[in-house]
């Protein structure tokens, strides 16, 4: 009985006094030694990657998930690394675990693109779709889904995401895609009104630059002004600097009267 009335006592107390909330876990403090050592751990995996010794780098990224497994941002740098050598599975199996860590559209991008090397364009569509959802400011990813797009022949999507791009960002380049898929096609009239586009937007181009070399012969006028300005602040005219004497012949025998 007394046992009976204890577990229920123990069941009262989980059901109305135990917290529902789990406790927060306390966040361990990395020592300045483990801190310096990842840094330089860093520094070698970017060097590397740098010079072109992937052994190096991918050792030296390892190094860094045996110490943080949950390093999203090492497994990004080694799931490019593995695509640089053309390692598409174990590229694609540390962009997606960098995903899952880390809720990151680069990642999934990356993924995307691994499948359109592959060949796996659907898989590749779907991706980069994703990549947009979480970030759908960036032209490079619209890029991306119309190559995915006219590969599988919906030539449609892939010019509207053409367009997509270069409303993000008006290049004379995107609008040269959009034209070679018409042309692909066959669509005479788009292909000639895109062609129009393109004519339009090279004169916004290139007044465009004249007005930032404009601008950047303005901007350094004015610094050179400035500059002037400071030096003469510095040395105002009549601040007492005196002309050289002149030189005074002295006549030898004469004497004062």
């Amino acid at each position: 009985m007394v046992a009976i009335l204890a577990i229920f006592v123990f069941i009262v107390y989980l059901t109305f006094f135990f917290p529902l909330e789990p406790r927060e876990k306390r966040v361990e403090e990395k020592s300045p030694k483990y801190t310096a050592q990842m840094k330089k751990l860093w520094q070698i995996a970017q060097t590397a990657m740098k010079e072109r010794k992937p052994f190096r780098a991918e050792k030296a990224l390892l190094t860094i998930l045996k110490f943080d497994e949950k390093n999203a941002a090492a497994y990004n740098r080694l799931g490019i690394l593995y695509a640089k050598g053309q390692k598409y599975d174990e590229a694609v199996e540390c962009f997606e675990i960098a995903q899952s860590l880390d809720n990151n559209p680069a990642s999934i991008h990356n993924v995307g693109l691994i499948y359109l090397e592959t060949g796996a364009y659907e898989k590749a569509a779907m991706a980069f779709e994703q990549a947009i959802a979480l970030e759908g400011d960036v032209p490079a990813r619209y890029i991306a889904l119309a190559k995915a797009e006219e590969k599988l022949g919906r030539t449609k999507k892939a010019v509207e995401a053409l367009e997509n791009a270069y409303e993000l960002d008006p290049k004379a380049t995107t609008l040269r895609q959009i034209l070679a898929i018409y042309e692909a096609d066959g669509n005479t009239e788009a292909a000639t009104a895109t062609a129009a586009r393109i004519e339009e937007q090279i004169i916004k181009d290139n007044a465009a630059k004249v007005k930032r070399g404009a601008a950047k012969k303005r901007k350094i006028t004015t610094m050179a002004r400035k500059k002037s300005a400071s030096v003469s602040k510095v040395i105002p005219k009549g601040s007492g600097a005196k002309p050289a004497p002149k030189v005074i012949k002295q006549h030898v025998g004469r004497r004062r009267i």
